[in-house]
Protein backbone atom coordinates (compact mmCIF):
# COMPACT_ATOMS: atom_id res chain seq x y z
CA UNK A 1 0.00 0.00 0.00
CA UNK A 2 1.51 3.20 -0.64
CA UNK A 3 2.06 5.97 1.61
CA UNK A 4 -0.39 8.04 2.51
CA UNK A 5 -0.01 11.87 2.72
CA UNK A 6 -1.42 13.68 5.98
CA UNK A 7 -1.89 17.41 5.85
CA UNK A 8 0.38 19.04 7.54
CA UNK A 9 2.99 15.95 7.27
CA UNK A 10 6.49 17.42 7.17
CA UNK A 11 7.94 13.79 7.06
CA UNK A 12 9.51 13.21 3.67
CA UNK A 13 8.46 10.08 1.13
CA UNK A 14 11.41 8.58 1.29
CA UNK A 15 11.59 8.21 5.20
CA UNK A 16 7.73 6.61 5.54
CA UNK A 17 7.19 3.05 5.70
CA UNK A 18 6.76 0.66 2.39
CA UNK A 19 3.50 0.13 4.47
CA UNK A 20 1.20 1.71 7.30
CA UNK A 21 -1.32 -0.27 9.07
CA UNK A 22 -4.53 0.01 8.05
CA UNK A 23 -6.65 0.37 11.35
CA UNK A 24 -10.33 -0.24 11.39
CA UNK A 25 -12.55 2.92 12.06
CA UNK A 26 -11.81 3.97 15.78
CA UNK A 27 -14.75 4.67 18.09
CA UNK A 28 -14.60 7.63 20.11
CA UNK A 29 -15.80 6.07 23.53
CA UNK A 30 -16.15 8.94 25.59
CA UNK A 31 -19.67 8.46 26.94
CA UNK A 32 -22.89 5.94 26.92
CA UNK A 33 -24.11 7.71 23.66
CA UNK A 34 -21.15 6.64 21.77
CA UNK A 35 -21.06 3.24 23.07
CA UNK A 36 -24.79 3.01 22.12
CA UNK A 37 -23.59 3.98 18.68
CA UNK A 38 -21.38 1.21 18.60
CA UNK A 39 -23.63 -1.19 19.62
CA UNK A 40 -26.41 0.04 17.10
CA UNK A 41 -24.33 0.50 14.10
CA UNK A 42 -23.75 -2.77 13.33
CA UNK A 43 -27.28 -4.11 14.49
CA UNK A 44 -29.26 -1.94 11.97
CA UNK A 45 -26.75 -2.75 9.26
CA UNK A 46 -26.89 -6.65 9.53
CA UNK A 47 -30.67 -6.25 10.12
CA UNK A 48 -30.80 -4.56 6.56
CA UNK A 49 -28.86 -7.33 5.35
CA UNK A 50 -31.18 -10.06 6.35
CA UNK A 51 -34.09 -7.76 5.34
CA UNK A 52 -32.90 -7.28 2.07
CA UNK A 53 -31.40 -10.76 1.46
CA UNK A 54 -32.80 -12.81 4.06
CA UNK A 55 -35.25 -14.77 1.67
CA UNK A 56 -32.25 -15.87 -0.92
CA UNK A 57 -30.38 -17.21 2.22
CA UNK A 58 -33.23 -19.25 3.05
CA UNK A 59 -33.33 -20.60 0.30
CA UNK A 60 -29.87 -21.38 -0.47
CA UNK A 61 -29.61 -23.34 2.56
CA UNK A 62 -32.84 -25.44 2.88
CA UNK A 63 -33.43 -27.17 6.05
CA UNK A 64 -31.34 -24.63 7.96
CA UNK A 65 -33.18 -22.08 10.34
CA UNK A 66 -30.87 -19.30 9.12
CA UNK A 67 -33.14 -16.41 11.01
CA UNK A 68 -32.50 -18.33 14.42
CA UNK A 69 -28.93 -17.73 13.98
CA UNK A 70 -29.85 -13.95 12.96
CA UNK A 71 -29.69 -12.79 16.76
CA UNK A 72 -26.06 -14.39 17.61
CA UNK A 73 -24.87 -13.21 14.25
CA UNK A 74 -25.62 -9.83 15.83
CA UNK A 75 -24.49 -9.97 19.15
CA UNK A 76 -21.15 -11.06 17.46
CA UNK A 77 -20.89 -8.79 14.96
CA UNK A 78 -21.74 -5.79 17.86
CA UNK A 79 -18.86 -7.11 20.00
CA UNK A 80 -15.98 -7.69 16.75
CA UNK A 81 -17.38 -4.36 15.72
CA UNK A 82 -16.03 -2.57 19.24
CA UNK A 83 -12.55 -3.78 18.51
CA UNK A 84 -11.96 -3.96 14.87
CA UNK A 85 -14.66 -1.58 13.37
CA UNK A 86 -17.86 -2.91 11.92
CA UNK A 87 -16.76 -3.74 7.92
CA UNK A 88 -14.32 -5.95 9.30
CA UNK A 89 -16.87 -7.81 11.67
CA UNK A 90 -19.33 -7.87 9.50
CA UNK A 91 -17.07 -9.36 6.80
CA UNK A 92 -15.68 -12.19 9.91
CA UNK A 93 -19.06 -13.43 11.21
CA UNK A 94 -19.70 -14.18 7.02
CA UNK A 95 -16.88 -15.86 6.49
CA UNK A 96 -17.63 -17.87 10.05
CA UNK A 97 -21.42 -18.84 8.60
CA UNK A 98 -19.68 -20.17 5.06
CA UNK A 99 -17.18 -22.55 7.58
CA UNK A 100 -20.58 -23.59 9.09
CA UNK A 101 -22.77 -23.86 6.48
CA UNK A 102 -20.04 -26.62 4.88
CA UNK A 103 -21.17 -28.61 7.94
CA UNK A 104 -24.70 -28.23 7.54
CA UNK A 105 -25.14 -29.24 3.95
CA UNK A 106 -22.75 -32.10 4.74
CA UNK A 107 -25.33 -32.92 7.41
CA UNK A 108 -28.19 -32.80 4.90
CA UNK A 109 -26.24 -34.80 2.60
CA UNK A 110 -25.87 -37.69 5.42
CA UNK A 111 -29.48 -37.24 6.25
CA UNK A 112 -28.23 -36.02 10.13
CA UNK A 113 -30.75 -33.57 11.74
CA UNK A 114 -28.86 -30.87 13.07
CA UNK A 115 -30.09 -27.47 14.62
CA UNK A 116 -29.54 -23.90 13.45
CA UNK A 117 -25.55 -22.51 13.55
CA UNK A 118 -24.89 -20.43 16.76
CA UNK A 119 -22.09 -17.55 17.05
CA UNK A 120 -20.77 -17.42 20.22
CA UNK A 121 -18.19 -13.59 20.22
CA UNK A 122 -14.27 -14.68 20.62
CA UNK A 123 -15.32 -18.30 20.29
CA UNK A 124 -16.61 -18.71 16.68
CA UNK A 125 -19.68 -20.54 16.07
CA UNK A 126 -21.15 -24.23 15.50
CA UNK A 127 -23.72 -26.30 14.94
CA UNK A 128 -25.77 -28.68 17.19
CA UNK A 129 -26.07 -32.55 15.49
CA UNK A 130 -29.58 -33.75 16.33
CA UNK A 131 -28.79 -37.08 15.20
CA UNK A 132 -25.25 -38.96 15.97
CA UNK A 133 -22.84 -40.28 13.06
CA UNK A 134 -23.55 -43.83 11.99
CA UNK A 135 -19.35 -44.30 11.95
CA UNK A 136 -16.66 -41.87 12.19
CA UNK A 137 -16.56 -41.96 8.33
CA UNK A 138 -19.08 -40.33 8.32
CA UNK A 139 -18.26 -37.90 11.35
CA UNK A 140 -14.96 -36.67 9.17
CA UNK A 141 -16.97 -36.06 6.34
CA UNK A 142 -19.04 -33.22 8.47
CA UNK A 143 -15.80 -32.39 9.80
CA UNK A 144 -14.10 -31.89 6.95
CA UNK A 145 -17.03 -29.92 5.12
CA UNK A 146 -16.65 -26.84 6.77
CA UNK A 147 -13.05 -26.64 6.45
CA UNK A 148 -13.22 -26.96 2.57
CA UNK A 149 -16.32 -24.60 2.06
CA UNK A 150 -14.53 -22.02 4.52
CA UNK A 151 -11.47 -22.27 2.97
CA UNK A 152 -13.09 -21.22 -0.74
CA UNK A 153 -15.01 -18.71 0.98
CA UNK A 154 -11.39 -17.18 2.28
CA UNK A 155 -9.94 -17.96 -1.44
CA UNK A 156 -13.24 -16.08 -2.35
CA UNK A 157 -12.49 -12.73 -0.89
CA UNK A 158 -8.53 -13.17 -0.87
CA UNK A 159 -9.22 -12.99 -4.78
CA UNK A 160 -11.33 -10.03 -4.39
CA UNK A 161 -8.77 -8.46 -2.67
CA UNK A 162 -6.52 -8.28 -5.21
CA UNK A 163 -8.83 -7.45 -7.96
CA UNK A 164 -10.29 -4.51 -5.62
CA UNK A 165 -6.67 -3.89 -4.08
CA UNK A 166 -8.45 -3.74 -0.70
CA UNK A 167 -6.11 -4.22 2.40
CA UNK A 168 -9.61 -5.02 4.23
CA UNK A 169 -10.22 -7.97 2.73
CA UNK A 170 -6.82 -8.59 2.15
CA UNK A 171 -7.24 -8.85 6.27
CA UNK A 172 -10.41 -11.05 6.33
CA UNK A 173 -8.71 -13.78 3.74
CA UNK A 174 -5.73 -14.09 5.72
CA UNK A 175 -8.02 -14.32 9.13
CA UNK A 176 -10.18 -16.80 7.65
CA UNK A 177 -7.04 -19.01 6.34
CA UNK A 178 -5.84 -19.04 9.90
CA UNK A 179 -8.82 -20.02 11.32
CA UNK A 180 -9.71 -22.53 9.21
CA UNK A 181 -6.53 -24.10 9.60
CA UNK A 182 -6.26 -23.79 13.36
CA UNK A 183 -9.71 -25.64 13.25
CA UNK A 184 -7.82 -28.77 11.40
CA UNK A 185 -5.94 -29.37 14.58
CA UNK A 186 -6.31 -32.96 15.54
CA UNK A 187 -8.21 -32.54 18.54
CA UNK A 188 -11.80 -32.49 19.75
CA UNK A 189 -14.26 -30.36 19.93
CA UNK A 190 -12.07 -28.85 16.38
CA UNK A 191 -13.13 -30.32 13.35
CA UNK A 192 -9.40 -32.00 12.76
CA UNK A 193 -10.60 -34.01 15.85
CA UNK A 194 -13.43 -35.41 13.64
CA UNK A 195 -11.14 -35.68 10.87
CA UNK A 196 -8.65 -37.47 13.22
CA UNK A 197 -10.80 -40.11 14.36
CA UNK A 198 -11.79 -41.82 11.41
CA UNK A 199 -7.66 -41.86 11.22
CA UNK A 200 -6.04 -42.83 14.34
CA UNK A 201 -6.99 -42.00 17.83
CA UNK A 202 -3.56 -41.84 18.29
CA UNK A 203 -3.52 -38.43 16.77
CA UNK A 204 -5.62 -36.54 19.52
CA UNK A 205 -2.60 -36.82 21.50
CA UNK A 206 -0.57 -35.31 18.45
CA UNK A 207 -3.62 -32.48 18.32
CA UNK A 208 -3.70 -31.69 22.39
CA UNK A 209 0.03 -31.34 22.38
CA UNK A 210 0.17 -28.60 19.18
CA UNK A 211 -2.64 -26.55 21.26
CA UNK A 212 -0.59 -26.74 24.66
CA UNK A 213 2.40 -25.58 23.03
CA UNK A 214 -0.06 -22.76 21.34
CA UNK A 215 -0.99 -22.15 24.63
CA UNK A 216 2.69 -21.74 26.10
CA UNK A 217 3.39 -19.20 23.19
CA UNK A 218 0.51 -17.69 23.49
CA UNK A 219 -1.55 -17.76 26.30
CA UNK A 220 -5.20 -17.34 25.94
CA UNK A 221 -8.49 -18.22 28.15
CA UNK A 222 -9.98 -19.73 24.62
CA UNK A 223 -7.12 -21.88 23.85
CA UNK A 224 -7.22 -23.45 27.72
CA UNK A 225 -11.05 -24.28 27.35
CA UNK A 226 -10.40 -25.96 24.21
CA UNK A 227 -7.24 -27.75 25.50
CA UNK A 228 -9.71 -28.36 28.65
CA UNK A 229 -12.25 -29.81 26.05
CA UNK A 230 -10.25 -31.59 23.97
CA UNK A 231 -8.45 -33.27 26.56
CA UNK A 232 -11.45 -35.18 28.35
CA UNK A 233 -13.06 -35.99 24.40
CA UNK A 234 -10.02 -37.31 23.78
CA UNK A 235 -9.71 -39.52 26.67
CA UNK A 236 -13.21 -40.48 26.64
CA UNK A 237 -12.93 -41.61 22.91
CA UNK A 238 -9.63 -43.26 23.58
CA UNK A 239 -11.09 -45.30 26.47
CA UNK A 240 -14.13 -46.35 24.49
CA UNK A 241 -11.87 -48.00 21.58
CA UNK A 242 -12.15 -51.27 21.82
CA UNK A 243 -15.32 -51.53 23.74
CA UNK A 244 -18.52 -52.27 21.50
CA UNK A 245 -18.50 -48.94 20.42
CA UNK A 246 -14.89 -49.70 19.19
CA UNK A 247 -16.73 -50.58 15.33
CA UNK A 248 -17.16 -47.05 15.38
CA UNK A 249 -13.63 -46.83 14.27
CA UNK A 250 -13.03 -49.59 12.80
CA UNK A 251 -15.62 -49.61 9.73
CA UNK A 252 -13.58 -47.35 8.22
CA UNK A 253 -12.31 -48.64 4.97
CA UNK A 254 -8.60 -48.35 3.85
CA UNK A 255 -9.71 -46.58 0.73
CA UNK A 256 -11.54 -43.54 2.58
CA UNK A 257 -8.90 -43.78 5.38
CA UNK A 258 -6.07 -42.48 2.55
CA UNK A 259 -8.59 -40.39 0.74
CA UNK A 260 -9.49 -38.49 3.54
CA UNK A 261 -5.41 -38.01 4.84
CA UNK A 262 -4.39 -36.76 1.70
CA UNK A 263 -7.67 -34.01 1.62
CA UNK A 264 -6.60 -33.14 5.60
CA UNK A 265 -3.25 -32.49 4.65
CA UNK A 266 -3.65 -31.09 0.93
CA UNK A 267 -5.95 -28.35 2.54
CA UNK A 268 -3.14 -27.97 5.87
CA UNK A 269 -0.34 -26.78 3.37
CA UNK A 270 -2.62 -25.00 1.12
CA UNK A 271 -4.17 -23.25 4.05
CA UNK A 272 -0.09 -22.52 5.40
CA UNK A 273 0.53 -21.34 1.75
CA UNK A 274 -2.31 -19.13 1.26
CA UNK A 275 -2.09 -17.41 4.41
CA UNK A 276 1.75 -16.30 3.86
CA UNK A 277 1.12 -14.95 0.39
CA UNK A 278 -1.93 -12.96 1.89
CA UNK A 279 0.36 -11.85 4.76
CA UNK A 280 1.53 -7.76 4.67
CA UNK A 281 4.26 -7.23 6.55
CA UNK A 282 4.38 -4.43 9.27
CA UNK A 283 6.72 -1.01 9.65
CA UNK A 284 9.65 -2.34 11.33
Amino acid sequence: MAPIDEPGAETPLSERPAYETVAPHAVERTGPLAVLRAVLGPITFIGFLLLKFGKIAFIAVKGVKFFGTAASMLVSVAAYSLFFGLPFAAGFVLLLLVHELGHALQLKREGLRAGAPVFIPFMGAAIAMRDMPRDAAMEARVGIAGPILGSLGALAVHGAAIALDSPLLLALAFTAYFLNLFNLLPVSPLDGGRIAAALSPKLWLIGIVLLGLLFLARPNPVLAIIVLLGAMDSWGRWRRRNDDDGAYYRTVSPAFRGWLAVSWLGLVVALVLLMHVSHVPRPL
